[in-house]
């Protein structure tokens, strides 16, 4: 039995099948194993909580709303696009007032803003990770099959063993640290399946400070998982 806090279900107990062997009891043993942890929960309940307030009051990809872009926040400015325009168009600019990400609206573009800022930052993502793979994949003695990106709400990426990789594009909105930390361990999997001592001492001889930008993924996954929610996502917006 384990408990786990969501930021959208709240408070998630995962528990056998209740026709197991010594699990007939079971509300009574889910009731001793929350009594048990409820200080924990308490207090990562009300991290969610701030956390949910803090991105609510940043607003969405509006004017004035603001989007984490390679780590940095930045601040949305909608403008329209020069006539005659067939699509929209995102400029990332900076001015003494800090960073902004610039939208240009195509009056022939039918797509809202949030939809115009996920499609730049998607090109972006598979820019920076093929990058990353030019940059690690020969050291690591390995040449994947295919790349692919996604929108997974629990995994930054994946490897087959057939050398497909897969990544979140969502990944584009963390440090260029974070990503290219995934991208390591991704292609060190082409090389070592399994998380033994082997594939740790693997990833650390390109990225040796890879616990630290595995870290800030966990510490920041809500937020870059709630910016930029999916058409009809029960994801809350950032």
């Amino acid at each position: 039995m384990r408990v786990t806090i969501d930021p959208d279900r709240g408070v998630v107990v995962t528990m056998p099948p209740p026709g197991r062997r010594g699990w007939e009891d079971v509300d009574a043993r889910i009731a001793g194993f929350l009594h048990d942890r409820e200080a924990w929960i308490r207090r990562h309940v009300g991290r969610h909580q701030r956390l949910r307030t803090e991105l609510e009051g940043r607003g969405r990809v509006e004017a004035g709303g603001t989007l984490r872009f390679r780590g940095e926040l930045h601040r949305i400015r909608l403008e329209p696009a020069p006539v005659g325009a067939r699509r929209s168009a995102v400029a990332r600019e900076g001015d003494v007032d800090g960073d902004w990400l610039v939208v240009r609206l195509a009056a022939r573009d039918q797509r809202t803003p949030a939809r115009v800022v996920e499609g730049w930052c998607r090109e972006r993502a598979r820019e920076a990770v093929e990058r990353a793979i030019g940059d690690h994949a020969d050291a690591l003695g390995v040449r994947p099959a295919a790349i692919m990106f996604r929108d997974p709400r629990t995994r930054w990426g994946s490897a087959s063993r057939q050398g497909r990789l897969s990544f979140s594009w969502r990944l584009i909105l963390a440090p260029p640290e974070a990503l290219e930390t995934v991208v390591v361990h991704e292609l060190a999997h082409l090389r070592i399946f399994g998380h033994g001592t082997g594939f740790w001492d693997l990833v650390a001889t390109r990225r040796p400070d890879h616990l630290d930008w595995r870290r800030w993924l966990r510490r920041h996954a809500y937020e870059l998982h709630s910016a930029i929610a999916p058409p009809g996502s029960a994801r809350r917006r950032a």
